[in-house]
């Protein structure tokens, strides 16, 4: 799930029930929210809970973003699973006004993608996803150091970056991504 654009209690547990597909009323009083949350969760049993978007906690006030940390540290004490959480650098910033979260979790840093066989992997498994009528063979040399080149080795700009250049393919008529389309794309995510 991702962390809601602000650090608001009841949208969180709105976005977590949302992401579980459970029914529920996003009006409902935070108590109720929060309750039917962990009700789910209990019958879900997952083994883990990852939170993307965590440096969105600073866009609330000291407050509010302590209120999210204690929710967060509940649900992992209450359901014993365990949540990771993904963001910038920010994020970091955000759990250390906490001296128990900060604890509790470990920093990593994801590096960028370089020209590999995992990325080339990666490539491969966007275009089974790309709604493309022909095969555009994206782990050619070419095509690998092009995306690589436009998207800094960013997951997140490669996703962005292979979209653009999908729609550009299919505009296009060619139904298949080649070099130029990478090149285009990335004046359109610019």
């Amino acid at each position: 799930m991702q962390m809601p654009p602000t650090p608001d209690q009841s949208r969180f547990y709105t976005s977590l029930l949302f992401e579980l597909g459970a029914p529920f009323n996003a009006a409902a009083r935070l108590n109720v929210l929060e309750n039917l949350s962990r009700e789910v969760l209990r019958e879900v049993a997952p083994r883990m809970l990852v939170v993307d978007e965590v440096h969105h906690l600073l866009a609330g006030s000291y407050r509010e973003q302590r209120a999210s940390l204690n929710l967060l540290k509940f649900l992992a004490n209450d359901l014993k699973m365990t949540i990771v959480l993904v963001g910038t650098r920010d994020a970091e910033f955000a759990l250390q006004t906490d001296s128990q979260m900060s604890s509790r979790f470990s920093r990593f840093e994801m590096p960028r993608w370089q020209e590999s066989e995992a990325f080339r992997g990666l490539l491969a498994a966007f275009e089974r996803i790309l709604p493309l009528r022909r095969p555009s063979n994206l782990s050619r040399r070419e095509v690998v150091s092009a995306v690589l080149e436009a998207s800094g080795g960013l997951t997140g700009e490669v996703s962005r970056l292979l979209n653009a250049a999908t729609e550009l393919a299919i505009r296009d008529g060619r139904e298949m991504i080649d070099v130029s389309h990478i090149e285009n794309a990335q004046s359109c995510v610019l």
